[in-house]
């Protein structure tokens, strides 16, 4: 059966029943199937806080075109939704919510905070998921999860106890970054890098015997008040009798020693560096080595504390920084400032200028989980698409420091650590333990902080599928297959997952990471807030349908790499979608009520078999394509035969047969439902809306195109020599049309057309696709013409001459002709040339060489034909 269907397209009309649909149809959901092979996408999971930007669009319609795809072809497809708790982001949003009523955390208490901010989540955290439907996401929704939900906080807590127990988390005082305005420590990977202007402010510190003084610069003066030492290197010569020696710290007049360490470079500024272990990595880890104190100088939120001294105490660090170097100025210490630029570490989530600070933390130990995570990619378990993102990996996991993973917030999970009161004993549990396990006290208090977001996230592929229970989801689902993600979270995401799956599962979370780049706007530039630059999807969904900028998304996509936005590339996507809309419409106008589902008839004509190569090509094309994750490349495929050989050309061909009746229209009419149905299919994972309202419109099979089999290549649609003859009359309707053209002569003045050929029967077979597409009257087919004042056009396959000699400037004529052989003749010496070079015969493919000695073949042809038009016009 076939239905009609509207004249214009509607994408607003048509998208939230289609996604219904499927809803109710329960589509999406994957049943854990023994007997299906598992094909696993599990989500980057948005923040809770997120409104869906170009960045998740692109993401997910990646995810949601493989998944569409493999569920097509009959695997168990299972794409794993939720979404991420994001403790920082999250925390700040309810914290600025609650600042706007006058109320603090402090003022609800731990237990009242986090009431609310659950109350958030549920007002606020679905709403990225209901944008993800509005792009046609078809996650299994009934297994969506949360990384703060119970089976979530399960896993956590085992994984914590587990990797405390083999000694790969602990707790200590060590340096961290310290985001001043989130007030919590943050991971190195969450730190990014900004080019700020700066100086190098030049300090003398005297001798404590009254000997002189050493200068040395720092580009952070406030840090100086917590320095416990000076250092030179061993060997410098220069600074050999001051070794032992104590220098006097200015302002603070303390007296502080100079110790020698390898450290210090003897040819960096004056060969003397201020070391303040407090308040730089490398500073305190000299200060371990020579036992020096530690003196912090400055609170959690970015102000001088106690021991910054008197007059600096309570100050914000940057005010401290300019009445320090004032005050070094007036006493006489500050040599010189030097202006400079230098890569500044700031937060990532509200890009404040970072603090290093030494700080009682807790830590996972990297190396012994990173050594084996490095293997599995090494040996081919995982694979980077594009490859080159493999040396990021390698270089971030090769280099990786230990993991803070303490945070200083109560939205998140709660580390399983409690401190007795009694006897200070720390006790790691998966559960509240009632007493002490060393003393029997009952006095037990659960350490504050809460654990890094990206903990709970690098348990997302085995937590979301039961872990650690071993269900049949895990059993069945795990490892997954393919992750989709953004080059910008390779270390954050991608690099915890890998090695905390091959540390708790034994073996890597997935075997392929698909790399995408970044949406740019039109002019190449991230997108950002500060640019205003930003595109909404949502408006953008609105506008055009959601399969336009899919469609976009999709098109000249490349992995690894960064595309660029604009309006006017979504509009030519919305000028395809009309396309397919309007061929199709033309196809059901000329259907019967009860059409049989698609089929190929017995009898083909020409133009089927050349269709028939053609989609079966394209079958294989789209397939291998998306095998390779060459997904522009695939969209590029469908447009190219949806648009030009179906609609332009295939449709115009069959209108002679339509026009007819019996098996010739029978024929016609189930070659352009066959080609176009399984079509819809090869498009549907990129355009999933348009498509299924196509498809049930055609006469079809199953309940819906999403849940259809996939189109597979079949050797019985091989036609490559009648494609071979088609080609070569659609060659002649082009060149025909082509010189019509140039020659102004309207569409509507039939010409007589003789066809000097060698292929008589194909052009024969032709005649009524140039009398209907190329403007001709009669056609006259032979070997060989010889008629006066005559065009000419010339293909690689005939000599096609038009006696128009009433419309024809003849001296232009020739001037065409001339050229055209000229640019033959070009074209031809540069072959000859490339098959005149041994080192071309000898390393080129043989097939390569082959189709180079054809081509050199033809255009002595098309050189001879052209130079006999020209004799015959002179």
């Amino acid at each position: 059966m076939s239905k009609d269907i509207a004249k214009q397209y509607d994408p607003s009309s048509v998208e939230d029943r289609i996604y219904a649909s499927w809803m109710k149809g329960n589509y999406f959901h994957a049943a854990c199937d023994p007997k299906k092979t598992p094909y696993t996408i599990v989500i980057p999971p948005p923040n809770i806080t997120g409104q869906l930007h170009m960045g998740h669009a692109l993401d997910n319609t990646l995810q949601d075109i493989l998944i569409r795809w493999r569920r097509m072809q009959g695997y168990d497809a299972l794409w794993l939704p939720g979404t991420d708790h994001a403790s920082i982001a999250t925390e700040a949003k309810i914290v600025e919510a609650m600042r706007a009523e006058g109320v603090s955390k402090e003022d609800l208490g731990r237990e009242g905070f986090l009431e609310r901010a659950w109350a958030w989540k549920k007002t606020y955290g679905g709403k990225i998921i209901e944008q993800l439907k509005k792009l046609g996401s078809s996650c299994d929704w009934e297994r969506e999860r949360f990384t703060l939900d119970e089976g979530c906080n399960k896993a956590v807590n085992e994984v914590f106890v587990r990797l405390y127990e083999k000694g790969l988390i602990y707790r200590g005082e060590r340096i961290i970054n310290w985001c001043p305005a989130c007030v919590t420590s943050i991971s190195d990977a969450e730190v990014e890098y900004e080019e700020k202007d700066g100086s190098f402010w030049h300090i003398r510190y005297p001798i404590a015997d009254g000997s002189g003084f050493v200068s040395l610069a720092t580009t952070r003066p406030e840090t100086m008040l917590g320095d416990t030492a000076v250092a030179v290197n061993p060997e410098d010569p220069r600074y050999a009798d001051i070794i032992g020696k104590n220098v006097i710290l200015p302002l603070v007049n303390r007296e502080i020693p100079v110790i020698a360490d390898d450290y210090v470079e003897t040819d960096f500024g004056t060969g003397v560096v201020k070391i303040t272990p407090a308040h730089d990595p490398n500073d305190f880890e000299v200060g371990l080595r020579h036992n020096l104190p530690v003196l912090n100088v400055m609170t959690d939120n970015g102000k001088m504390n106690e021991n910054a001294g008197g007059q600096y105490a309570g100050m914000d660090r940057y005010a401290c920084r300019k009445q320090i170097v004032k005050d070094l100025e007036a006493g006489g210490f500050l040599e010189k400032i030097e202006p400079m630029k230098h890569n500044v570490g700031t937060c990532y989530r509200c890009h404040t200028v970072i603090e290093p600070r030494v700080s009682l933390q807790w830590f996972v130990h990297m190396q012994p989980l990173a050594e084996p995570a490095i293997e599995v990619v090494k040996q081919g378990k995982t694979r980077f698409v594009p490859e080159r993102f493999e040396k990021i990996y390698f270089n971030w996991m090769e280099n990786i420091k230990d993991w803070c993973i303490s945070r200083q917030l109560w939205w998140g999970h709660r580390i399983p650590a409690w401190y007795c009161a009694d006897c200070g004993e720390i006790t790691v549990a998966k559960t509240a333990p009632d007493v002490c396990h060393k003393c029997g006290g009952g006095n037990l208090n659960q350490d504050p902080d809460t654990l890094d977001t990206w903990f709970s996230s690098a348990l997302w592929p085995f937590s979301t599928l039961g872990w650690p229970e071993q269900t049949e989801d895990l059993k069945h689902f795990y490892p997954t297959n393919t992750l989709v993600t953004g080059y910008d979270i390779i270390f954050f995401w991608v690099a915890r997952m890998i090695f905390s799956g091959v540390e708790q599962m034994g073996e890597t979370p997935f075997d392929t990471v698909l790399i995408h780049g970044l949406v740019r706007d039109a002019l190449g530039r991230k997108m950002s807030k500060s640019l205003g630059n930003g595109v909404d999807p949502l408006e953008i969904i609105e506008k055009y349908g959601a399969d336009a900028l899919r469609f976009t998304l999709a098109t000249g996509n490349s992995p690894g790499n960064d595309m660029r936005f604009s309006d006017e590339r979504v509009e030519a996507s919305r000028n395809f979608a009309n396309k397919i809309w309007n061929a199709s419409r033309f196809i059901l106008m000329n259907l019967g009520d009860d059409e049989p589902a698609p089929y190929i008839p017995e009898t083909l004509a020409l133009e089927d078999k050349w269709i028939l190569n053609k989609y079966n090509n394209l079958v294989k094309g789209v397939t291998e394509s998306l095998e390779s994750f060459e997904l522009g490349i695939a969209v590029s495929k469908l447009y190219d035969f949806i648009w030009d050989d179906l609609c332009d050309w295939f449709i115009e061909l069959c209108k002679i047969r339509l026009q007819s009746e019996g098996e010739e229209k029978a024929a016609a009419k189930a070659v352009l439902v066959f080609v176009m149905s399984n079509t819809l299919k090869l498009l549907h994972p990129f355009m999933p809306f348009i498509t299924e309202e196509i498809w049930q419109a055609l006469p079809h099979e199953g309940e819906s195109v999403m849940i259809a089999n996939w189109s597979e290549y079949d050797e019985a649609l091989a036609f490559p020599t009648e494609e071979a003859e088609m080609e070569r009359i659609m060659k002649a309707i082009r060149a025909l049309r082509n010189r019509r053209a140039e020659m102004n002569v309207p569409p509507s003045k039939k010409a007589q057309v003789f066809i000097a050929t060698a292929h008589t029967k194909t052009f024969t077979e032709g005649i009524p696709f140039l009398q209907r597409l190329a403007s001709a009257a009669d056609v006259t087919v032979g070997g060989s013409f010889d008629i006066e004042g005559a065009v000419s056009v010339v293909t690689e396959d005939a000599t096609l001459l038009i006696p128009m000699a009433e419309l024809v400037d003849f001296e232009q004529e020739k001037k065409r002709l001339a050229k055209e052989l000229e640019g033959a003749k070009n074209d031809l010496a540069r072959i000859e040339a490339k098959l005149s070079n041994e080192g071309f015969l000898a390393k080129a493919p043989s097939d390569v060489v082959a189709a180079q000695r054809e081509s050199a073949a033809k255009k002595r042809e098309k050189i001879e034909m052209l130079e006999e038009s020209l004799q015959k016009l002179s």
